[in-house]
């Protein structure tokens, strides 16, 4: 396995009960006690995948995802000590893909790296393979489905891995209703034991982007009480 975990925590007993199981999976893990060091290693070593605490000294947890966010989609795991949902909300609004509150057990972290690992692979190989492009139009929205790209009114939309994965998962089968716990065993992936309000918040950010503004529920819609569906145009 050559996948690349970087784990940032400025408790080093964390890092290194992590580090050690991650590499008894055998993943390449490096470590880094900071926020500004973690930013360091980042750029050096180009992980596939980061783990990353939100208190932290010099460059919070937050500080840090919006860094990465300005050039790169990499899946980032939020770990918070927290029980303030705030910090939760915060990270998964500025793009993280997943979060975990502390104590949390190792090995249900090691589960959801290796989903969002998988889901990046995925996503990968489908750009690798030949054929002629699959694309879905509706209203002001072009999905490529092998390009991993959205277009609205022509001008590319930036959305995250997980944003797309979930765009692409409803406006394939449109106008059909999910639940939220059937969204995060189908597009977060069926070993992510996650809490259902990562779906609205990513489903909230996905509104922002390819919604008109002051027009909500165009195209992702609620249906109370049940979940959400793509609604054809």
């Amino acid at each position: 396995m050559d996948d690349k975990i970087l784990i940032v925590d400025d408790e080093e007993a964390i890092r290194d009960i992590i580090k050690f199981n991650l590499k008894k999976e055998g993943y390449n893990v490096i470590t880094a006690g900071d926020g500004e060091e973690g930013l360091e290693l980042y750029a050096k070593e180009k992980p596939n995948l980061v783990v990353l605490d939100i208190m932290m000294p010099k460059k919070d947890g937050i500080e840090v995802l919006k860094e990465i966010r300005q050039e790169s989609n990499v899946p980032v795991i939020m770990l918070t000590a927290k029980e303030d949902e705030l910090d939760k909300i915060l990270g998964l609004e500025l793009g993280a893909d997943d979060y975990m509150t502390k104590p949390f057990s190792v090995r249900e972290l090691a589960a959801r790296i290796k989903a969002n690992l998988r889901r990046v692979d995925f996503h990968e190989d489908e750009k690798a393979e030949e054929g002629e492009e699959e694309l879905i139009a509706e209203g002001e929205l072009m999905i490529d489905l092998k390009k991993y790209e959205v277009r609205k009114n022509d001008e590319v939309v930036d959305l995250t891995i997980r944003e797309f994965e979930l765009l692409k998962f409803l406006a394939q089968s449109p106008d059909r209703v999910f639940t939220r716990q059937q969204l995060l065993e189908d597009v977060w992936g069926y070993e992510y034991y996650g809490d259902i309000r990562t779906v609205d918040v990513t489903v909230r950010r996905l509104r922002a982007k390819i919604e008109e503004e002051g027009q909500e529920e165009r195209y992702i819609i609620t249906k109370r009480g049940v979940g959400y569906y793509f609604k054809k145009q």
